[in-house]
């Protein structure tokens, strides 16, 4: 039976497994845990083999980490059955909405930078009008596109034909949103906006994002996946972390499946006109150093992304009592500059769904736990509870090592 290779933490053991689904998987490799904890780490092996048998998952990774460090990764299942590849922490894979942390990084590195303004209005930066047709006095700004706040809704017949598969879009982000907004394609362009106006109702919007994307592109004069590469990527070593599906080569990438009738049925890659919205490519020990350096004030092991009052700016809880969006209560659910609260405003962070995965990046502020969760498998209805199951056993097993020293 296959087993993932180990590779990030060198004094790691390699936990015992159970067989799953007929003995067909690859079992559960553990990166990185206590020294002193078998019986955890066995129980833990346990019960990720039933969340993803109960959710028909395919493969999966994860990574814990605890006061900034990395106390633990893990890996199950196939990153692509056919062909027998098992699915490690080091697997790259589309993040879908998570993404949007990435550009809401790029673009707080470009307001350091001098280069974009928060609060400033949008069309300042673009080379066509984005104003919403019932409040064309109120601007939108960078700040209510990061929180969702814009008034900016996406039109799903249009936003459907950013998704391209078998490759990356041959449409470029700027010609999409130039046709995307223009009157005159014969699109209303009342559809493209809510009867709110701009900062006064809360409600999520990709095409906000990729519209955020598009104003740092303009901004730097660099394509994002460029942008992001230079000042986000390299610094922290994310050498596996892409945009473009052509970067990745195919032994790298996971398979994606989508689950119909009960079986995992295999998806075409795909790539997004939209990208900044969700296109990223990345691995879960990759994800974990910028997970980490957000968290850590915009620097991970010696290294800079962003200045201490940028991340900070970007993780500040945006809404309070006096001030927040009329449908929102800032008590139970709030927002940072894309990043949102979850569970009651209890973690914070972003997650992602695309046809053929689930993903979650998570961190608890009172425990200072944070998870990194990838699967390889659309999640459905049926499928959501053994997903968040597993981000709960996840979080308990985090709770188990708060108190154990980290392996040296």
């Amino acid at each position: 039976m296959p087993r993932p290779a180990t590779r990030p933490h060198p004094h790691a053991r390699r936990a015992s497994a159970f067989a799953l689904l007929l003995a067909l998987l690859p079992a559960l490799t553990i990166a990185s845990q206590p020294r002193d904890a078998p019986a955890a780490v066995d129980a833990l092996d346990q019960q990720i083999a039933t969340r993803m048998q109960e959710g028909g998952m395919v493969g999966m990774a994860a990574m814990i980490v605890i006061d900034g460090q990395v106390r633990w990764t893990g890996s199950h299942g196939w990153a692509d059955r056919e062909r027998g590849i098992a699915f490690t922490p080091d697997t790259v894979m589309n993040i879908a909405s998570i993404s949007k942390t990435v550009t809401g990084a790029a673009m707080m590195r470009a307001v350091e930078d001098g280069l974009l303004e928060l609060d400033r209005d949008i069309n300042a930066y673009l080379p066509f009008a984005v104003t919403n047709p019932a409040f064309p006095d109120v601007p939108i700004t960078l700040r209510q596109l990061a929180t969702h706040t814009s008034s900016l809704e996406d039109r799903g017949d249009a936003y459907a034909t950013g998704y391209h598969y078998g490759g990356d879009s041959p449409v470029t982000l700027a010609a999409f949103l130039a046709d995307y907004f223009d009157a005159t394609t014969g699109a209303d362009p009342a559809r493209n906006f809510a009867p709110h106006a701009p900062g006064t109702h809360h409600a999520y919007s990709n095409i906000g994002a990729a519209l955020a994307g598009y104003i740092v592109e303009r901004a730097t004069g660099e394509p994002l996946p460029d942008y992001t590469r230079r000042v986000l990527f390299a610094p922290l070593g994310m050498d596996s972390t892409v945009w473009r599906l052509a970067d990745v080569p195919p032994e790298r990438q996971a398979r994606l499946y989508v689950r119909q009738m009960g079986l995992a049925i295999p998806l075409p890659w795909y790539g997004l006109a939209t990208y900044p919205d969700g296109g990223v490519r990345s691995s879960v020990n990759d994800l974990g150093r910028f997970f980490l350096a957000l968290l850590g004030g915009g620097a991970h092991d010696g290294r800079r992304i962003l200045g201490e009052a940028s991340a900070r700016e970007m993780l500040r809880l945006q809404f309070d009592a006096a001030h927040h969006p009329a449908n929102l209560d800032p008590a139970s659910r709030n927002s940072g500059l894309f990043w949102s609260t979850k569970l009651g405003a209890t973690l914070v962070g972003h997650g992602g769904s695309d046809p053929g995965l689930k993903t979650e990046m998570l961190f608890d502020p009172a425990e200072g736990v944070g998870i990194v969760l990838f699967t390889n498998t659309s999640v459905c209805s049926d499928g959501m509870k053994p997903f968040v199951d597993l981000l709960g056993d996840l979080r308990s097993y985090a709770r188990s090592l708060k108190g154990t020293p980290p392996v040296q």
